[in-house]
């Protein structure tokens, strides 16, 4: 009995000494202090969103306790964060916080105002990295390209389009796409009905009488010119 006892007093004191606030009880008007504050907190497996970023974010948690630091309350902070999947944290008592950093993966290269930026499956944008130089990524030209961009990749991944092909996608503002592959070919697609010029795409693209020509232009509907 005397060690449970023992036990249960320990425990009283050091929810005591770790909750406790002067303030609490109106005697001194103080800030309120924790055991086991954070004074460290490590990013890691980050490749592209910058730490700094990251430490701002993170920034209210410092000199809180570790011990009433949740992993939702970090995701909270980091939630605005474009190209964050998800995160991993870790406590290291007594005043250290780790948390590992997963990115969604870019799709393409966009070209916009003279600068280059990462492009996701959900359309955010990030600022080139040369971390991702040895990605494989195509490239975007064109104004306007990424709010379009998104749904025409979707299109190509749903009808069978072999994405790793493409080297270049130009966007024009009539809202159309032209695609150059990596064999130098390009292929020039409508602004309507691009499903279907999608589909139509695939099957010319693995038929032999094709593979000699450069350019196949499916801008006119029920038409393929072939050069």
């Amino acid at each position: 009995m005397k060690k449970i006892y023992k036990v249960i007093t320990l425990a009283v004191v050091f929810v005591f000494l770790t909750t406790y606030s002067p303030n609490a009880l109106n005697v001194f008007p103080q800030k309120k202090k924790f055991l086991f504050k954070i004074q460290n907190i490590e990013i890691t497996n980050n490749h592209l969103i910058d730490k700094k970023r990251i430490r701002k974010k993170l920034s209210k948690i410092n000199n809180k306790s570790i011990i009433f630091i949740k992993r939702n309350d970090i995701e909270r902070s980091l939630e605005s964060i474009e190209f964050l999947e998800k995160i991993e944290v870790k406590k290291k008592y007594p005043n250290k916080i780790i948390v590992k950093i997963y990115e969604t993966k870019p799709i393409a290269i966009l070209f916009k105002s003279n600068n280059k930026y990462l492009i996701d499956s959900s359309s955010n944008l990030i600022p080139y990295s040369k971390n991702f130089s040895a990605y494989d990524l195509p490239n975007i030209f064109g104004d306007g390209a990424e709010k379009d961009f998104i749904i025409f990749y979707n299109q190509l991944k749903n009808n069978n389009f072999i994405i790793k092909e493409i080297e270049n996608f130009y966007y024009f503002q009539i809202g159309r796409w032209d695609l150059q592959l990596f064999d130098n070919k390009t292929i020039k697609f409508p602004s309507n009905k691009i499903e279907k010029a999608i589909q139509q795409s695939v099957k010319l693209l693995n038929h032999k009488n094709f593979k000699n020509y450069n350019i196949i232009d499916l801008r006119m509907h029920g038409k393929i010119v072939a050069e």
